[in-house]
C-alpha cells in the first residue's frame, strides 16, 4: 500500500507546469545529488540532457528547457527568486557557461546540450535523460520520469521502497475511498482528522501548521498578484490577462495594502449571486495567469490546475463564512490533499497519461470534497461531492494551443472551480446511500478512460484545439 503525504500532493513550485516544469527541475536537482553522492561530481567536464515524448512535444511552451537549466544550477523552486529567471537564463545563453549546482563551472550551450526528442519512452510519456561526461572519458547517464504533480521517479523505483518504509507507520493507511470511509466510521471522525492523524506520525503539530500556512500564503499571493497584474501573458499567443479587469469591476476604488486586507475588503462588499460566479472565476483565472507567466503557485495537484483549490477555498472564506480562519483552511487543505492522493494511487494526475481529466478533473474533485466538509457535510457526502465533480470531467482532453498552459487551460480552472462548488451543493442535498456511483468506481473509470484515450489528446499538442487554432491569427 502506497501512502502519500498531503505535502506531496500540495507543493510550492514555479509555473507553468508541474510535470513539464517543476518535475524536470526536481529531476535535475535529484540527479546532481546522485552525482555528488557517487563522488564523481568534481570530475564532470560537461553535461547534456535529452527530453522525450510529451516533454519534448510541448517542452518549449512549458519552459521545460528553462526548468532543466535552473535545476542543474542547483536552485530550489520553492525559494528561488523567480524575478531572476530571465537574466540567469540569458547569461548562460550569452556566455555558454553554467555553474553546475552553483559550484562547478562547465561549458553549456542550451540549444545544443538540451535535445528535444519526439520519441516516447516505454515507462511514461514524460522521460528525461541526463548525461555527464567525465574527465576520464567515461559517461554517466540517468533517466527520470516526471509522472505528474511534480512527482519524479526512476524506472526501477528505488525511492518507492524507501517511501513505503517511511510511511509504513501511518495509523490510517488508505488505498481507496472505501478504506478512508471505513476509518471515518470506525473513529467517528471527519476526513480531515483521519488525515491529520497520519501527518502527525511524520511531523509535529507546529510543523504541520507551518507548512500548511506556507501553502496558503502562496495560494493567496497568487490570487492577489493575478488580480493586480495587467498586460499580456508571455509565450507568443498574446493572451490578455483577464483577472485584472474582472477584479477592477468587482471591487472598484477599494483601499487595501495587503492580501489580508484585500480579503476583508471583499467580505465587506455586497455580493450578488451572479457576482459570486464572477468572483470564483476571477480567483481561478488570477492564479493560472500567474502560473502561465512562470510565477510561484501551489501544485494542487498540478500547476495546470493550480487555480481550482485556492479559488474554492477563497469562495468559502469571502462568501460562505466571513469568520473562516486558519483551522478552516487547514481542514480544507488536508481533506483536498487526501482525496487527490486517492486519484494518484488509483489512476493518475498526469495529463500526459490521462488528459486534462487527470488535472482539472482531479482538482475539482479535491475541492468539492474539501468544501463539503467545511460546509458541514458527512464523510460520505464529501466523497459523493468528489465523485460528482470527477464524473463530469471524465474524458476531458489536454490539447494546449502552442504547447502553452494558457488556452484552454486557464479558463478550465474557472470551470473546474464552479463545478466543485456545484458538486458540493448537490452532495449536501443528497443521500449518499442512494448514490449510484461510488468514488472508487469513478476513479477506476477515469483510469480506464485515460488508457483508452489517444495520445494526441494527452499533452502533446497534436490534436484538438492545438491543431484547430490558427496561430497566425493570434
Amino acid at each position: 500500500m502506497e501512502s502519500i503525504s498531503v505535502f506531496d500532493m500540495l507543493k510550492i513550485g514555479v509555473g507553468p507546469s508541474s510535470s513539464h516544469t517543476l518535475g524536470p527541475w526536481v529531476a535535475a536537482a535529484r540527479w546532481i545529488e546522485k552525482l555528488k553522492k557517487s563522488g564523481r561530481f568534481d570530475t564532470i567536464e560537461r553535461v547534456s540532457v535529452n527530453l522525450y515524448g510529451s516533454l519534448s512535444l510541448t517542452g518549449k511552451g512549458h519552459a521545460t528547457d528553462t526548468a532543466v537549466i535552473l535545476g542543474l544550477m542547483g536552485t530550489d523552486p520553492v525559494t528561488y527568486p523567480i524575478e531572476n529567471i530571465e537574466d540567469d537564463i540569458a547569461s548562460i545563453e550569452k556566455h555558454h557557461s553554467l555553474a553546475l549546482n552553483s559550484e562547478l563551472e562547465i561549458p553549456f550551450h542550451p540549444k545544443e546540450d538540451i535535445k528535444f526528442n519526439r520519441k516516447f519512452l516505454d515507462f511514461h510519456p514524460n522521460g528525461i535523460t541526463f548525461n555527464a561526461f567525465l574527465k576520464d572519458g567515461k559517461k554517466l547517464s540517468d533517466t527520470y520520469y516526471s509522472i505528474g504533480g511534480g512527482f519524479v521517479v526512476q524506472r526501477e523505483r528505488k525511492r518507492k521502497k524507501k517511501k513505503l518504509e517511511k510511511f509504513s507507520h501511518f495509523p490510517f493507511p488508505t488505498q481507496t475511498a472505501t478504506e478512508l470511509l471505513e476509518y471515518c466510521k470506525k473513529e467517528n471522525k471527519p476526513i480531515s482528522q483521519i488525515v491529520l492523524a497520519n501527518e502527525k506520525s511524520l511531523r509535529d503539530d507546529a510543523e504541520i501548521d507551518s507548512k500548511l500556512q506556507a501553502i496558503w500564503d502562496v495560494m493567496l499571493d497568487s490570487m492577489y498578484i493575478g488580480c493586480h497584474t495587467e498586460g499580456v501573458l508571455p509565450g507568443g499567443l498574446n493572451v490578455q490577462r483577464r483577472a485584472f479587469e474582472m477584479h477592477k469591476k468587482l471591487l472598484p476604488e477599494k483601499n487595501y495594502e495587503s492580501p489580508t486586507e484585500w480579503i476583508r475588503s471583499i467580505r465587506n462588499t455586497e455580493v450578488k449571486f451572479r457576482q459570486i460566479l464572477k468572483w470564483v472565476s476571477c480567483f481561478a483565472l488570477a492564479v493560472n495567469e500567474v502560473n502561465a507567466s512562470l510565477g510561484r503557485v501551489v501544485t494542487a495537484p498540478t500547476n495546470g490546475s493550480a487555480g481550482v483549490i485556492p479559488s474554492v477555498l477563497m469562495y468559502y472564506l469571502v462568501i460562505e463564512n466571513h469568520d473562516g480562519n486558519f483551522e478552516d483552511i487547514k481542514r480544507f487543505l488536508v481533506t483536498a490533499g487526501e482525496i487527490g492522493s486517492l486519484f494518484k494511487k488509483g489512476a493518475t494526475i498526469s495529463a500526459a497519461m490521462g488528459g486534462c481529466q487527470a488535472e482539472i478533473g482531479v482538482s475539482s474533485a479535491m475541492a468539492a470534497g474539501a468544501l463539503t466538509e467545511l460546509m458541514g457535510g458527512t464523510p460520505e457526502q464529501c466523497l459523493m461531492a468528489s465523485e460528482i465533480a470527477m464524473e463530469h470531467h471524465l474524458g476531458l482532453t489536454c490539447d494546449p494551443v502552442a504547447g502553452l498552459v494558457q488556452v484552454p487551460c486557464i479558463e478550465r480552472n474557472a470551470m473546474g472551480a464552479i463545478k466543485a462548488i456545484n458538486a458540493c451543493e448537490i452532495a449536501l442535498d443528497g443521500d449518499p446511500s442512494k448514490a449510484k456511483v461510488p468514488l472508487d468506481k469513478v476513479i477506476a473509470t477515469m483510469w480506464e478512460t485515460a488508457k483508452d484515450m489517444t495520445s494526441k489528446y494527452k499533452e502533446t499538442s497534436e490534436g484538438g484545439l492545438a491543431v484547430q487554432v490558427n496561430l497566425s491569427d493570434c
